[in-house]
Parts: C-alpha cells; sequence; structure tokens
C-alpha cells in the first residue's frame, strides 16, 4: 500500500522593517537557520527569499508541526537579524532590478541562459510532495490530477501586486514564471518510459543538464520518490498550507483508490486544462471554470465543493479532516489575494499590504 508521505517547501520574502521592501539577507538568516535545522532552510536565486523544506512527514499532523516550526524559526531569526519575513506569491512593490542575485555557480548559469526572465522571477511559490514508491504509478497519478490544478491554484491565489500596481489577477506569479521553458500544465505521458526517454533527449540536445530543470506544475520528482506540486502560490498562512498539502495528498489518495479498482479518472488534454488554468490566474475563486464533462462553464466555488465531495472518502483514513476543512474557511474568508485586495481598498496603500502580510505570515506561529 503506497504511504503518501508529504514534504513542503515554502518560499518566504525578506522584508526591510522600515521600508518594506524587499531586502538581501546576506544568507544570514540560511546560516543561522541551518544551525538550527541543518539544510531544511537554503538561500534561493534572489538574495530577498529564503526557502524551506520539511522532512519527510507521515501526515499531515506531522507536516503542519514541521512547517510551523520552519516558520517560526526563520521568523524569529530574520527578527533578531533586523528582517521580517513575509509569505505571498510576490511582493506587492518592490522591483526586481534593484534585487541581488545569489552567488552560486548553479544560479548564474541560469542566469546566463535566461537572461532577463530569470533576473525577474522574483516570486515565491508552495512546492507540495506526495510520496509514490513506483514510478509507474507516479505518472499515471501525475497525468489524471492535472485536471484539478487549477481548482487548488484558485484556493491559493496570493500576488495581486506586481511592481506596486494592480495586476488584475489574483495570481500575477504564474505570468512571471510563464517567461521560463519547460513551465506550465505538462503534457500526458503514455509510460514512465516515454517521460525518461523526453528527459533523455532534452539533456542529449543540451535542452537541459538534468531533470530539475523541469519547472512544471506538477512533475514527476528527478530524484526523490514523489510527484511534486508546484502551481501555488506560497500561502499566507499555515492554515492554508496545510488545506492545499492535504488536497494535493487527498488526490493523490482517491486517484490511486481508483487505479487499484482497475478504473481511471477521465483525461484532458493539456491545452483544455490551461483554460482553466488561466482563468484560475485571473478571477481565483470568484470567477468560472470548465467543466469538461459537461462542456460548460462552472462557478469555481461549485467545482472546489465537487472536489471536495471527490476525496472525501480518503480523507479520514489520510486523517485529514482538519486540514481539508479549511477550505470552506477560505471560500468564506476569500483567498490571500481578495484579502491583499481588501486592506489595499481601505487605504490605496501598498504598505499597509506589506504588513498585513508579515502579520498573517506569523498567524498561529508563536513567534
Amino acid at each position: 500500500m503506497n504511504k503518501f508521505t508529504l514534504g513542503v517547501e515554502e518560499e518566504f520574502m525578506v522584508i526591510d522593517p522600515v521600508t518594506r521592501e524587499l531586502i538581501s539577507h546576506e544568507q544570514k538568516i540560511v546560516e543561522a537557520a541551518q544551525r538550527v535545522h541543518e539544510d531544511q532552510v537554503k538561500a534561493e536565486m534572489h538574495q530577498a527569499v529564503v526557502e524551506v523544506g520539511t522532512s519527510i512527514c507521515q501526515n499531515t499532523a506531522e507536516a503542519r508541526t514541521e512547517v510551523t516550526k520552519l516558520r517560526r524559526t526563520v521568523a524569529t531569526l530574520a527578527g533578531e537579524l533586523g528582517f521580517r519575513i513575509g509569505a505571498a506569491g510576490t511582493h506587492p512593490f518592490s522591483h526586481w532590478q534593484h534585487q541581488l542575485i545569489t552567488d552560486h555557480p548553479r544560479y548564474a548559469e541560469i542566469v546566463d541562459e535566461l537572461q532577463e526572465a530569470a533576473r525577474s522571477n522574483l516570486i515565491f511559490g508552495l512546492h507540495v510532495h506526495v510520496g509514490f514508491q513506483s514510478r509507474e504509478m507516479a505518472i499515471h497519478i501525475a497525468n489524471q490530477v492535472r485536471y484539478f490544478l487549477p481548482h487548488i491554484y484558485a484556493l491559493s491565489t496570493n500576488s495581486p501586486f506586481w511592481e506596486g500596481r494592480n495586476t488584475g489577477y489574483k495570481s500575477f506569479r504564474t505570468k512571471v514564471f510563464d517567461k521560463f521553458p519547460r513551465t506550465g500544465i505538462p503534457d500526458y505521458f503514455q509510460s514512465v518510459e516515454e517521460y525518461d526517454s523526453y528527459i533523455k533527449l532534452l539533456v542529449k540536445t543540451n535542452c537541459i543538464d538534468n531533470a530539475k530543470k523541469i519547472w512544471w506544475d506538477v512533475r514527476v520528482h528527478p530524484f526523490f520518490e514523489t510527484i511534486e506540486f508546484r502551481i501555488c502560490d506560497c500561502p499566507m498562512l499555515v492554515d492554508e498550507t496545510m488545506a492545499f498539502t492535504a488536497l494535493f495528498q487527498a488526490l493523490c489518495a482517491k486517484l490511486y483508490k481508483i487505479r487499484q479498482q482497475n478504473m481511471k479518472f477521465i483525461t484532458y488534454n493539456r491545452a483544455l486544462i490551461n483554460e482553466n488554468k488561466w482563468r484560475a490566474a485571473r478571477y481565483g475563486i470568484d470567477g468560472k471554470l470548465i467543466d469538461f464533462g459537461k462542456e460548460m462553464e462552472v462557478n469555481t466555488r461549485s467545482l472546489i465543493l465537487e472536489l471536495l465531495d471527490f476525496v472525501d472518502d480518503v480523507v479520514d483514513e489520510l486523517g485529514s479532516r482538519d486540514e481539508i476543512n479549511y477550505v470552506h474557511k477560505i471560500m468564506e474568508h476569500g483567498t490571500g489575494a481578495d484579502r491583499q485586495l481588501q486592506v489595499y481598498h481601505k487605504n490605496q496603500s501598498l504598505t499597509d499590504v506589506v504588513d498585513y502580510i508579515t502579520s498573517q505570515t506569523l498567524k498561529g506561529v508563536d513567534v
């Protein structure tokens, strides 16, 4: 039986408490945190980013403990060094041109190849790993789960602002990331052999030097025995991070269960799923997605409720009922983007938005 273990990675903004701008922490937060958590806190390409990652967790309760602990550690150390951390898909007004790139051969190589697309990629995401013992099964589930990605993405939207502008999108983060190659919804792969052949061809033709340079919204991880979900903006609240983590895990468990019964969920092509992804980015949970089975538009909120019904029979077995139920609170109070926009419209102040983000990032973390 597959265990559906979990790993959660979050990318945080490092913020100057006076100007509220993004600021280089010169890796001081990472160096201090690694004395506590070893390699669970890492540098990212831009020096104003700190990435944290849990160890392998057996269930959502373990994952919540680690996610909370890592936020607490990074926030405490940042405070001691004179910084704040914030969790959102983009910073409301900082400009990427003013941000320093981390001095590391891998990042230098990416910047050299991708140029301004890389330098401007000042975004912050959530990555959730769900464990699979079989790569063959992982490819099958990754194919099937693509349909549901826009639903969860809509719930996670948390980047309405970019370089001081209200973009009109609930998630502008993916619009920034779209400039990279090998991003977005992946194609359907008939087998793990077809997927491996694709990777080998890209390496052979010098498109990539390793499979980590495939940055799709979901991928069978090249080195870990996991499916990695990469579509979500970094959530403001720990509760939101855990809701999305639980949803990804439950979807994997449900689709696995269907497969074990010699059935499968209908597979839709990338072009159709991309239509829903665009709608999720633009409107969040307040728009409409396409129900491809019915061939009609349906309120996104209704499809999210259908998703919750779809996974309901595996949730208690996974022990994630509380985390899944938090989705209803997101529907009630709005996504991170909705709440950022509420704060902004009150005083037309992006500084207020940054203050709101930094305060919400620590909600329930007990710093």
